[in-house]
């Protein structure tokens, strides 16, 4: 009877120590993703969600009205390159942490997932990206100075504007509503996307221990990516927190539940769902090159320089 008790219960995984070249693996990853495909369908997408009248062509002929191809390039640099080259390695260091000791204490691989999740993406909002997601939706939304003929100031100038007017808070703007999505996007893409590979490894005959072929690991990842777009409605609350876009019927001072609120009273059901195509899209992208490609990555890293990755992320 006790053995058949030891049995069900997970191994504790070794203690695996910290990995310099993961941090900057993390960094790298990131910024492939968001130089790539990662900015332009971010900035398609928050301009569906501070435009939810607009259809996607219409998104679509707005961001190109904005400078052509380089409309969609906006907020570029160099909030997401900071945002990204920060947030990757928070992200690969703090999960990989987290979901050690949630393994230690005995979770299965999912919830370990959900864990290293949740905590690292708390910890990228607080660390690095309240201030620049709401830079970056600063620079999507403030499109009517140009579009007067008036040249726009420099986003520089604009920061330091708005920290003249509204001093950290200001900058910080939307930070709590980044923190939820960033809780919710990571637990569940990396939840689910253990959950897909243990799926795949049932289907495949695959045991605990043994290595995904890469096109697995992309499977799983995409799948992880697609499905955690669920929580779009905090995207929008976000987006409308931290937009430019003069509205005279938008409340002052926006709490995530006063916006919530506010969008729901002027679009319905439907206006929390603003732009969530495009986001999927981004997040299928972000959860290949972080989970799928990072695990490949990692294990490649591991090879040339002998350290041991820090974790499964």
């Amino acid at each position: 009877m006790a053995a058949g008790i030891a049995a069900t219960v997970p191994a504790v995984p070794e203690k695996k120590p910290v990995s310099f070249s993961n941090l900057l693996l993390g960094a790298g990853l990131n910024l492939f993703e968001v130089t790539s495909l990662g900015q332009p369908l971010e900035v398609v997408k928050t301009t569906m969600a501070a435009n939810r009248g607009d259809t996607m062509a219409n998104s679509f002929k707005r961001v190109w009205s904005r400078g052509g191809v380089f409309g969609f390039y906006q907020g570029l640099i160099p909030w997401a390159w900071i945002e990204a080259s920060t947030k990757g390695a928070v992200l690969l260091f703090v999960s990989s942490e987290a979901e050690y000791y949630a393994r230690s204490f005995g979770a299965q691989s999912f919830v370990a997932g959900i864990t290293g999740g949740v905590i690292g993406g708390v910890a990228q909002a607080y660390a690095t990206m309240g201030f620049c997601t709401c830079m970056k939706t600063v620079e999507i939304t403030r499109h009517k100075v140009a579009a007067s003929g008036v040249k726009p100031p420099s986003t520089f100038a604009v920061f330091g504007e708005i920290y003249k007017k509204e001093g950290i808070a200001g900058i910080n703007k939307g930070v709590n509503a980044v923190a939820i999505r960033q809780m919710t996007n990571w637990g569940s893409r990396f939840g689910l996307s253990r959950l897909a590979e243990q799926q795949i490894r049932k289907m495949t005959g695959k045991g605990e221990g043994e290595a995904l072929a890469v096109w697995e690991k992309i499977l799983a990842s995409t799948l992880g990516g697609g499905l955690s777009a669920w929580n779009q409605p905090i995207e929008v609350i976000r987006v409308e927190m931290q937009s430019k876009t003069v509205d005279p019927n938008r409340p002052k001072n926006l709490t995530v539940a006063k916006a919530a609120k506010y969008i729901y009273s002027q679009n319905g059901i439907k206006g929390l769902y603003r732009g969530v195509t495009p986001r999927i899209g981004l997040g299928v992208w972000q959860t290949v090159c972080m989970v799928g490609m990072g695990d490949i990555a990692k294990e490649a890293v591991a090879k040339l320089t002998g350290e041991v990755p820090t974790g499964k992320h």
